[in-house]
């Protein structure tokens, strides 16, 4: 039985598969976290690219193309990576690798077979798995098909019969949803669900609050039955309220800002002159 999502740090745990392979783990740490998998030999692990911290002497890396794993043209295009990472343990005695989270995350490992196969994670929520695990888009990205549903916000599906481990942001809980019962989230702290859940998507207030400041803008009203992992802080949210800190500093404490703005629409004006003058040469 895999473990639970709120494990606690240095606690190990073991995962049997249906088809009787045992695999030990351990989740590391409190918030940026670490999961350190036991391999045996001629097993593996396959990970997303960049998620190797450790792992010990006798496994081999390679980075491989996984036809299963899909990946649409325009998400290669936009810098998604389209390979994985297979660890592979070939010597004769055990051997471990680390995964570690790329940001301020915690790591939730799913038994999909628990899951009844599938599962529905928000984007590039996959950090590596064991066994039977197919990863894939639940988005069609063609804009005819795109409708206001679920799987415009969780683009990322899960399935197959093995163990996945996840991401999730801030802290993260648990809600078991009982036939009928009804809880309401931000889209944005839905980290992942199973498929068994009715999901109905909620626009709260005019378009002009996105673009005026769009915080809880979209909701999600969940029926049970189903299992729902909440995350507190998303990491486009944490990214976002980052981001807002480095390029909006109080002017007073920036006053090169308005030199930079400055210059920035004389080198426009430059510019535009200058291409004015040679088309009419």
């Amino acid at each position: 039985m895999a473990a639970p999502f709120f494990s606690t740090p240095f606690q190990p745990y073991v995962y049997q598969s249906h088809q009787g392979a045992v695999v030990p783990f351990q989740i590391l740490g409190g918030e940026a976290q670490v999961v350190q998998i036991m391999l045996k030999p001629q097993e593996k692990i396959i990970a997303k690219p960049g998620s190797m911290c450790f792992m010990s002497g006798s496994i081999e890396m390679e980075n491989v193309l996984i036809p299963e794993n899909e990946v649409g043209v325009w998400q290669w295009f936009f810098g998604k990576a389209v390979t994985s990472v297979i660890f592979r343990n070939p010597g004769p005695s055990d051997g471990f690798v680390g995964i570690a989270t790329p940001s301020l995350a915690r790591i939730l490992p799913i038994d999909l077979a628990k899951f009844g196969g599938e599962i529905l994670c928000q984007p590039d929520a996959f950090l590596c798995s064991v066994n039977d695990v197919k990863v894939s888009n639940a988005l069609d990205h063609r804009a005819r098909n795109v409708v206001p549903t679920l799987e415009v916000f969780l683009r990322q599906k899960l399935t197959g019969q093995g163990l996945a481990f996840i991401l999730a942001g801030g802290s993260v809980a648990q809600k078991v949803l009982e036939v009928g019962e009804v809880l309401a989230v931000d889209v944005s702290c839905i980290a992942a669900l199973n498929t068994t859940v009715n999901v109905q998507i909620k626009y709260n207030g005019p378009l002009r609050r996105a673009v005026f400041g769009g915080d809880n803008l979209v909701t999600a009203t969940l029926t049970g039955p189903g299992i729902v992992f909440i995350q507190s802080l998303p990491f486009q949210l944490f990214s976002q309220r980052i981001a807002r800190a480095v390029t909006s500093p109080n002017m007073r404490e920036n006053p090169k800002f308005f030199v930079q703005i400055a210059i920035f629409f004389f080198l426009a004006y430059a510019v535009i002159v200058s291409s004015l003058i040679l088309t009419d040469a």
